[in-house]
């Protein structure tokens, strides 16, 4: 019986991948280079930086955080202006809240997740939240969801995380927790080969939990 569930962020509680990629993907244009989504996916998955393309030039890393400074401002302005919401993610986690302790464990960083959840309610559920730079090792490493694990309190059989990305799966495979895989159509060309479950939206996720 699972008693805890350790969500991911973007693309699970929020539709907000395609615009992280879309504000990385305009800033590198302007200074000449492309970045296709296959190319972006396979530097996510690995855990590093878009700006990578251009790092592997030569272009020094001084000048890239500067480019990385401009995405995030990018980034801010869709998260402000665009639609993101995922329909029903708050419903299911008020009917989850009644029986399960849940946190959530994130790669954005903590301005950005502040700025997503402002006015959203979905906090509201969450005993806690884990935001880049609060843990020893980002995703693919298994540190972040070991130390939401230890937040919680419980056992990793107890336990069930539930995420998107190839990147986020490795993280939980790694740590020895199981892992659901919910659909997003940005990710859904990764490898989920090791996820236990696989589910089309979140509300999905109330039954199957109802069966472990």
């Amino acid at each position: 019986m699972k008693k805890h569930i350790l969500f991911d962020n973007d693309g699970v509680l929020v539709d907000t991948e395609h615009w992280y990629y879309t504000a990385s993907a305009e800033v590198l244009a302007s200074h000449g280079y492309t970045l296709t989504p296959e190319r972006y996916r396979d530097i996510m998955i690995a855990g590093e930086s878009a700006f990578l393309i251009a790092e592997e030039t030569g272009v020094p890393i001084s000048v890239t955080d500067r480019w990385r400074a401009k995405r995030n401002e990018l980034y801010q302005h869709y998260l402000r202006t665009e639609e993101i919401a995922i329909p029903g993610v708050r419903e299911v986690l008020e009917q989850l809240s009644e029986r399960y302790r849940m946190g959530i464990v994130t790669s954005a960083l903590r301005c950005d997740f502040e700025l997503i959840h402002a006015a959203r309610g979905i906090t509201d559920y969450m005993d806690f939240v884990l935001c880049s730079g609060e843990y020893p090792r980002a995703k693919p490493y298994p540190d972040p969801y070991l130390l939401g694990l230890e937040r919680l309190g419980g056992e990793k059989h107890e336990t069930i995380i539930v995420e998107d990305s190839e990147r986020g799966l490795r993280s939980a495979v790694d740590a020895g927790i199981e892992c659901v895989i919910v659909h997003n159509r940005f990710t859904e060309s990764h490898d989920f080969t090791k996820a236990t479950h696989r589910i089309k939206t979140l509300d999905e996720l109330v039954a199957l939990l109802e069966k472990l």
